[in-house]
């Protein structure tokens, strides 16, 4: 399931693609627009601004921008950057592997097996998809866009 933290991240990297002059945001008009809770939004753009994908300016004329075009940002990392691994199950992972504690042989677990092709699955749209994919979605699902003011 993804996580509320998650989904903020995207909700808050979507309000930014849509920001075209790509000039600075403020949380605050990112958390007032797109209902999010302020302080945790400011945690999950700190983090995203760690990751590389967010730029910050102090200051008048301050707040958050993309570092990155929004059709180079997959949701296979920001959801790595904001809650670790995406496998379901810890031996299956790609970057956060780790053996099972009660596995007697994962080259016979079914389990394992069929996670994995739950995995394969999952990677495969999420890693395919971008910011500026569901830019596109919201936009052919009837969007209004929401103006965020410039600082």
């Amino acid at each position: 399931m993804l996580t509320k933290k998650a989904k903020y991240a995207f909700k808050a990297l979507i309000a930014l693609a849509r920001n075209e002059s790509n000039q600075p945001i403020l949380i605050s008009d990112i958390a007032r627009n797109e209902q999010l809770p302020r302080k945790f939004l400011e945690a999950i753009l700190l983090e995203l601004k760690r990751g590389g994908y967010l730029g910050s300016k102090k200051g008048a004329g301050g707040g958050y921008y993309l570092l990155k075009p929004a059709s180079e940002i997959q949701m296979t990392s920001v959801i790595r950057i904001i809650d670790g691994p995406i496998a379901m199950l810890p031996c299956i992972s790609l970057n956060f592997y780790e053996r099972c504690d009660e596995c007697i042989s994962e080259h016979y677990c079914g389990i394992r097996d069929v996670m994995k092709d739950v995995r394969d699955a999952t990677l495969k749209i999420l890693g395919e998809t971008t910011i500026a994919d569901m830019v596109k979605r919201e936009d052919a699902l009837g969007f209004t866009l929401k103006k965020l003011p410039v600082t």
